[in-house]
C-alpha cells in the first residue's frame, strides 16, 4: 500500500490500524540539536485524544507517545524520529456485525475492490485513528519552525461552522477556543453548538463542520511556483485529512462572487516596506508566501458511523439495513482542529527547510 508518506524535505510516514496494537510514524529530515521531549508533543496529542467531552468518541485512549529513535539527551540527532502510540481501549466485536457489510460513506466498499481484503475493525486503515501521528509529525515541525521563526510563529485552528450553523465573525476571540469543547471563538455560537449537536445526537445522526486554520509569522518566499505551490500543498494535506471534502484558501470559493477591483490584495509603502492592505489571497500569490498570515478552511462531513439504519449492501451482494454500532464522534470535525493545525504546520516546515536548501 504506497502513499502512507507525505512531505519532501520534511517528510513523515504513519503506519497502524484503528483497533491493532498500535499507530506509529517515522518522521525525518529533522534538524539535529534541536530540543524535543516526548512531552512537548503530547502537550499537542492530548488536545486530539477522543473521550474530553460528551460531544465526541467516549473510547478512551490516553495517546501516549514514546520515543524510539531520533532523540539522545533531549535533543534531534539528525536521525529518523520513530514515534509509537500503543492503542489501549480497543474493541473490535463492536464491528463483528459488519465485518461482511460496505457501510454507506465509508471506505469499506473501495478498499474492498481495490485489495480483496480490508479491516473492518473500525475502518483498519482508514479510520481517523490514523490522524494522531499527524498531530505528533505536526507537534515536530512545530518545534523546527518555532526555532526558526521564533515566537512570532504559531498554528491556530478554530471550528466556524457546525452543520448549518456558523459563528458571527465581529465576535472571534481566539482565547474562546479553548474555553469551550468544540474550540469555537465566538462563545455565543458555542452555547448554542451544545444544544443543537445533543439534538443530533438524540435524532441518532450526525453533523458536518467547517475548520478555519491560520499560521502567523510565516516570512514571505515559501513555496513554490509550478507544480510545488505552496497553498497546493496545503490544499492536498487537508484534504488528505478523513472525512474532509473541501478545501479553500483565504477568500477562496467566496472570491469568485467578488468584482475585480476588491477581489485582489492591494499594495502601499510603510516604513519603507510593502504592506498589503487585505488578505483575501490566504497568505500566498503565485504559489509563494507573502508574509502575510496564512489562511485555510476545510470543510468535514457528517460522521458516516450513525446508528439510523442506511441502506447498503453485503459482500456477496445482497441489499441490507446497516446499523452502526460503537463510540464514534457526533461531528468529526470538533477534532479534526488539531489535526488540521499540525498538517499545515507539516507543509510549512517541509517547505522551510527546502528554501533553505535552495535559496539559503
Amino acid at each position: 500500500m504506497p502513499g502512507n508518506s507525505f512531505g519532501q524535505a520534511f517528510r513523515f510516514t504513519t503506519w497502524g490500524e484503528s483497533h491493532g496494537p498500535a499507530i506509529g510514524c517515522v518522521v525525518d529530515g529533522v534538524p539535529p540539536r534541536i530540543p524535543l521531549a516526548e512531552e512537548d508533543i503530547q502537550l499537542w496529542l492530548d488536545r486530539r485524544r477522543p473521550g474530553q467531552s460528551r460531544f465526541t468518541s467516549q473510547r478512551r485512549e490516553p495517546d501516549r507517545v514514546k520515543f524510539f529513535s531520533g532523540v539522545f539527551e533531549g535533543v534531534t540527532t539528525g536521525a529518523p524520529i520513530a514515534l509509537v502510540i500503543e492503542n489501549v481501549d480497543q474493541r473490535p466485536r463492536d464491528y463483528s456485525e459488519i465485518k461482511d457489510l460496505f457501510r454507506p460513506g465509508h471506505a469499506d466498499y473501495t478498499y474492498f475492490k481495490k485489495y480483496g481484503v480490508r479491516d473492518y475493525r473500525g475502518g483498519g486503515r482508514a479510520s481517523a485513528r490514523e490522524t494522531a501521528m499527524r498531530v505528533a509529525a505536526g507537534a515536530i515541525a512545530r518545534k523546527i519552525l518555532g526555532e526558526a521563526w521564533g515566537k512570532r510563529f504559531a498554528v491556530r485552528g478554530a471550528l466556524v461552522q457546525m452543520g448549518p450553523h456558523a459563528i458571527d465573525r465581529s465576535r472571534w476571540d481566539w482565547a474562546e477556543v479553548e474555553q469551550n469543547p468544540f474550540w469555537c471563538p465566538d462563545p455565543v455560537a458555542a452555547k448554542q453548538w451544545e444544544g443543537y449537536l445533543d439534538g443530533v445526537r438524540k435524532a441518532r445522526s450526525s453533523a458536518g463542520a467547517v475548520i478555519e486554520v491560520v499560521a502567523e509569522g510565516v516570512p514571505p518566499g515559501l513555496g513554490e511556483p509550478v507544480y510545488d505551490k505552496l497553498d497546493a500543498d496545503i490544499a492536498k494535506a487537508l484534504m488528505s485529512i478523513n472525512a474532509v471534502k473541501g478545501v479553500e484558501i483565504g477568500d477562496g470559493f467566496a472570491g469568485a462572487a467578488r468584482p475585480g477591483e476588491e477581489a485582489h490584495d492591494e499594495m502601499r509603502m510603510v516604513d519603507g516596506r510593502a504592506e498589503f492592505l487585505s488578505n483575501r489571497a490566504g497568505g500566498a500569490l503565485g504559489g509563494i508566501s507573502t508574509g502575510q498570515d496564512i489562511v485555510a478552511r476545510f470543510a468535514v462531513k457528517p460522521t458516516s458511523s450513525i446508528p439510523t439504519p442506511r441502506r447498503g449492501v453485503t459482500v456477496d451482494g445482497a441489499d441490507v439495513e446497516v446499523s452502526v454500532k460503537g463510540r464514534h464522534d457526533p461531528c468529526v470535525g470538533i477534532r479534526a482542529v488539531p489535526v488540521g493545525e499540525a498538517m499545515i504546520a507539516c507543509v510549512l516546515a517541509d517547505h522551510w527547510l527546502r528554501h533553505k536548501a535552495q535559496c539559503g
